[in-house]
This record gives structure tokens, C-alpha cells and sequence, in this order.
């Protein structure tokens, strides 16, 4: 039977692997698979009055067709700047504008191209992999304390961290099939 202070390390390292794959799948849909998806532009920063911002926080992001993004600036003048940041945050795209609203066509994606995001999505699962697993060291190293320091009994300390194993185990899965959904997309001509 887990304690109070068992059952709080077990889920407060739920949540942070939770959080972690969170992050991961955010990061996922920046990635450029041949369709046009507006938040390719999240990380895109643009010098808005003397502070790197997003895009999507200085213009309306909108993707009227498969093979079109549209960016329309809250401000005319911020045309140049998001035009110089698309460029510069090499996406492949090539923006183009009428003086109001800035086109970015979608080209297909090469079959080089398609392995070089196999790769980074598989390096991120890595990433988020050692952070789930870095969870479940952390969660441990607080039961070991909690076992010294609080009473916690050593049975429930062991009990603790098989449930923070089976946690560890079900995060994990999660992030491969994260990444398994993102490269069937990726592959998906």
C-alpha cells in the first residue's frame, strides 16, 4: 500500500513524463511533411519592435489550401521582417506578397528530405526518452530520501518504484508511437 507521500512522488513523476511528451508532440508538428500546416511557423522568430517573436503571435497564420500558407501581419510594415525570417529559419519555403498578405507555396518533399526528418523526429524521441527516463531516476532518488529522511517503509518504497517502472515503461511506449505516427506522416506522399 503506497503512502500519501509515495502516491505524490508517483504522480508528480507522471506528470512531468506526461509533460515531456507533450513537449515532444508540440515539436513534432513544426516539422514540414509536404502539407501545408500553419504552426511550421511557431518557432519562427521575427524582430517585432526590438524583440524576436513568433510569427504566429505578429500575424494571422492561415492555410487556405493543401499546398498554401497565408500570413497576413497585423502591421503592413512587418511585411519585410517576416519575409527575411521565413528565409532565414530555412523551412524551404519561399514567401512571396501582394502588399498585404505574404503566400508561402508547400513543395512536395524529396525523398532526402523525408529521411533527414525521420532522423530528427527519431532524435527527438531519444531526447524525450532520456527526459522520461531522467523523470524516473529523479522520482526514485526522492523515494530513497523519502525512505531515509520521512519513514517511508521500505516495502512501500519498493512498491513505489515498480509503479514508477511501469510508469516509465508506459511513457516510453508513448513516445515510440509518437514517433511512429510522425514518420508514417512523414512517408505518406
Amino acid at each position: 500500500m503506497l503512502t500519501e507521500k509515495a502516491k505524490e512522488i508517483v504522480a508528480n513523476a507522471d506528470s512531468k513524463m506526461q509533460d515531456a511528451i507533450n513537449f515532444l508532440e508540440e515539436d513534432l508538428k513544426t516539422y514540414r511533411v509536404g502539407k501545408a500546416n500553419p504552426s511550421i511557423f511557431n518557432n519562427v522568430m521575427v524582430n517585432y519592435y526590438g524583440s524576436m517573436t513568433p510569427v504566429p503571435q505578429v500575424a494571422s497564420v492561415a492555410s487556405p489550401d493543401a499546398k498554401t500558407l497565408t500570413i497576413q501581419p497585423w502591421e503592413r510594415s512587418l511585411i519585410p521582417a517576416v519575409e527575411k525570417a521565413i528565409l532565414d529559419a530555412n523551412l524551404g519555403l519561399t514567401p512571396s506578397n501582394n502588399g498585404e498578405i505574404i503566400r508561402c507555396t508547400v513543395p512536395a518533399l524529396t525523398e532526402e528530405r523525408r529521411r533527414e526528418l525521420i532522423k530528427k523526429a527519431g532524435a527527438a524521441g531519444e531526447n524525450t526518452k532520456v527526459a522520461v527516463r531522467g523523470v524516473r531516476r529523479d522520482a526514485i532518488d526522492q523515494l530513497k530520501k523519502a525512505q531515509k529522511n520521512d519513514g517511508l517503509s521500505e516495502d512501500a518504497e519498493k512498491e513505489a518504484e515498480e509503479e514508477v517502472q511501469k510508469l516509465t515503461d508506459k511513457h516510453v511506449k508513448a513516445v515510440d508511437a509518437v514517433i511512429a505516427a510522425k514518420e508514417k506522416d512523414i512517408m505518406t506522399v
